[in-house]
């Protein structure tokens, strides 16, 4: 099964940074419910925190170093440590690496000439390489928790709950709010 989750966890995850570097008429229909329902769920949040997702983005990755990958692990473990877990900071975890996808890829645009070797935060770090972190703390370190909350099945439940009370914008609210207890956790990770 932790095979199976960690595989369905690297699909959403390459997914939502696929879409996340290219516009959303370009993109392909999801591989899943799963897939779909993070597609939503992510892009309603970084909708809402658009200004503080990108700025936290910009800060990681200022002062990331030159192993990107690293450091996300390095953010992920401090912002869902033991016990503080749950769907809405996954969403904002999405959201984030998604928002950071997509800053490497248009710097990479901008700047096609750079050698990927003196950049600090390089810009052929790619969609794969982010997916296969995040696929690798949420299906192997996070397994036992999402085994607990029925895996991405669970999730699929939380996003059909999100949605069905996204007419009533006081619940939408706070169910986001413990995604945003988790942003203001990355912005003190990120500024300290």
């Amino acid at each position: 099964m932790s095979c199976g989750l960690r595989k369905e966890t690297l699909a959403v995850a390459l997914d939502y940074l696929s879409l996340s570097c290219r516009s959303p008429l370009q993109a392909p229909p999801p591989p899943s419910e799963s897939a779909a329902a993070m597609r939503r769920l992510a892009q309603d949040m970084e909708a809402q925190y658009q200004p503080r997702f990108s700025t936290l983005a910009q800060n990681f990755r200022k002062h990331s170093g030159p192993d990107l990958c690293s450091s996300l692990r390095k953010v992920m473990e401090e912002l869902v440590g033991d016990e503080r877990l749950n769907w809405g900071r996954v969403v904002s975890l999405f959201a984030f690496v998604g928002v950071l996808a997509r800053q490497l890829r248009e710097q990479t645009d901008m700047n096609p000439g750079l050698d990927p070797g003196r950049e600090v935060a390089p810009g052929p770090v790619s969609c794969q390489a982010l997916a296969e972190t995040v696929a690798d703390f949420l299906g192997g370190d996070k397994k036992e928790w999402m085994l607990e909350n029925d895996g991405w099945e669970g999730f699929c439940k939380f996003s059909r709950t999100a949605r069905e009370v996204s007419q009533d914008s006081s619940m939408k609210t706070a169910l986001f709010a413990a995604a945003s207890v988790g942003l203001a956790g990355l912005t003190f990770l990120l500024v300290r």
